[in-house]
């Protein structure tokens, strides 16, 4: 048996301290034994392209997915993408079709379920208000069953108004959320011996953009926190996750144990980036000075999330089945662009910056031509690694990449065409993009820290970052015990190796990085595996619920 426990986010720098303070004692034990090391991410470091990635064993460029939405081609808009655009096929549809049982549970990107041999509960992209849901559950009648242990928890409370009265729910929700996932897998590991058992805790990515100026006394945000009897809930939540953690391997008995992280986190800055201004002053975007409704649903949005009740926010974001908050979020990217005039745009994503050109052929209003596109590229790089902070003169941007830089296969077309990293100022903290909200202004601001109270829309005090972690060991396993580095493309055909599955039809990535001795299981041809779903496209309604829980998990604020 394999067991895989994700902790989304779980980052080394905030780790390493407690394991040397002896506070994780199973993740201690389980890298003692085994290989452990560092996780790298796909570019952008964050839930679908790198759990997508985890799953395939090949990189955005192959998979199709790069982010939460897709830009639709030809047209200036967005539309959500669920399991159905992937299209590689996951680790669990290789090992079902070898005959493994395996049980996932909570796992992003996985909706649609896939018809795997065991069962399947998605993660929080499925597009239900309820714990638990017939829809999302494989099969079906295993829902049943969950609810009545319980449920299974999803981001369910409110993050942009915080107080102290917040911060003390949001810990006692996190640690609920924990025990309740424990729950549920004891459940299902108790009822038999599974070939591979995965479950995801997404409280480690939580309480890290949270509460980490409490735990990092160098946080640009710390003083905000000043007198704030909080405590360590950032170190509660990770000992509650060593807890879990022993209690999963107790009922998994003697079984080979993977732990890893979908990505890092880290410390971010105060200062903010707005890539369409910077566009504006190089004459490279014209803002429109017509007021359209556009604009207007994309000021809408941040006093939405800030002043309206949560239970109202979902009426509104439902309203007109769902046409209101999709419009509302091509607008927030879009809106305020005149795009006759503009030869580059950003959909100015804080946790994905990128830029995209406006060509001839391939976009509505395209105004570059294909025989300028490679030249224009370099240009804008070159000016983006130029750009520097008005007060300090540091750099604003660490690297720009080339999508095909960064990707290969037949979907590298379908990212952006150029994709940044933000620069880190001292001490490591992050610059991040932030919205020009379609309007002409200061290329970069400086959040107020003194007013600054915590909660989406306001600025996180941590962001994501590429480093993540891992340790595996187990009966059978061999390796390097030195700390390694490892792609996340690696683990597809790792966990297939730790299975005795071979298949001669499959491709990835990357290379195994972790061997067993055993019998193989082949998959003789490629027709014996389970093939990817037809696309199936969100309903109106079930895209204002993925828009409203993604807005609540601070992605499109």
């Amino acid at each position: 048996m394999l067991l895989i426990v994700g902790w989304d986010g779980a980052s080394a720098n905030l780790l390493e301290p407690m394991v040397q303070a002896g506070k994780m004692p199973n993740f201690a034990r389980l890298r003692s034994q085994g290989l452990w090391g560092t996780v790298l991410a796909p570019w952008p470091p964050v839930t679908f392209p790198s759990w997508t990635t985890f799953m395939t064993g090949v990189n955005p460029g192959r998979h199709g997915i790069f982010d939460f939405t897709r830009r639709e081609p030809g047209a200036y808009r967005v539309h959500f993408v669920n399991s159905t655009w992937r299209r590689a096929p996951s680790i669990w549809s290789r090992l079902s079709a070898a005959g493994k049982r395996v049980c996932i549970l909570g796992l992003p990107a996985t909706y649609p379920p896939e018809p795997v041999n065991g069962v399947m509960i998605c993660g929080f992209d499925t597009p239900v208000t309820t714990r638990v849901d017939r829809s999302f559950v494989y099969p079906p009648e295993e829902a049943d069953g969950v609810l009545q242990a319980g449920g299974f928890p999803f981001a369910d409370f409110q993050e942009f108004r915080v107080d102290r009265a917040w911060y003390a729910k949001a810990r006692s929700r996190l640690l609920q959320g924990i025990a309740q996932k424990v729950r549920v897998a004891e459940r299902f590991l108790r009822r038999e011996r599974w070939d591979v058992f995965f479950l995801l805790f997404g409280e480690s990515d939580t309480v890290a953009h949270h509460f980490w100026h409490f735990a990092d006394p160098g946080s640009p945000f710390a003083p905000a926190c000043a007198g704030m009897p909080v405590g360590n809930v950032v170190g509660e939540i990770y000992e509650a996750l060593d807890d879990a953690l022993g209690t999963l391997q107790g009922l998994a008995g003697d079984a080979q144990v993977l732990v890893l992280s979908d990505h890092g986190f880290g410390g971010v800055a105060g200062t903010r980036v707005h890539l369409n201004r910077w566009l504006e002053r190089h004459g490279w975007l014209r803002f429109s000075n017509e007021v359209r409704v556009g604009n207007v649903l994309g000021s809408l949005k941040p006093f939405m999330l800030r002043a309206v009740p949560s239970k109202l926010q979902r009426a509104l974001f439902a309203l007109r089945g769902g046409r209101w908050s999709n419009a509302m979020e091509t607008s927030a990217r879009f809106a305020g662009i005149d795009f006759r005039r503009s030869a580059a745009f950003s959909e100015e994503l804080g946790y994905f910056p990128s830029i995209w050109l406006n060509v001839q052929g391939r976009d509505p209003l395209g105004v570059v031509a294909w025989r300028d596109y490679d030249q224009f590229r370099r240009t804008i790089r070159d000016a983006l690694l130029a750009w520097r902070h008005p007060e300090s003169g540091g750099p604003l941007v660490r690297r720009v990449w080339f999508r095909e830089e960064l990707y290969v296969g037949p979907y590298v077309e379908e990212a952006p065409d150029l994709i940044l990293e933000l620069s880190e100022e001292g001490g490591g903290y992050a610059v991040l993009a932030a919205s020009s909200q379609g309007r002409s202004g200061p290329e970069v601001t400086q959040l107020d820290l003194r007013a600054w109270r915590g909660g989406k829309l306001h600025g996180l005090s941590g962001s994501h970052r590429r480093e993540g972690i891992f340790a595996l060991t187990g009966p059978g396993i061999s390796g390097s015990r030195e700390k390694l580095t490892v792609a996340m493309e690696q683990f597809a055909p790792t966990i297939l190796e730790l299975c005795g599955v071979r298949d001669p039809t499959q491709f990835f990535d990357g290379e195994t990085f972790a061997h067993v001795v055993s019998e193989p299981a082949w998959i003789a041809h490629a027709e014996t595996l389970m093939p990817v779903s037809a696309r199936r496209v969100y309903t109106e309604e079930e895209e204002a619920e993925i828009s409203k829980r993604l807005e609540d998990l601070g992605y499109f604020s």
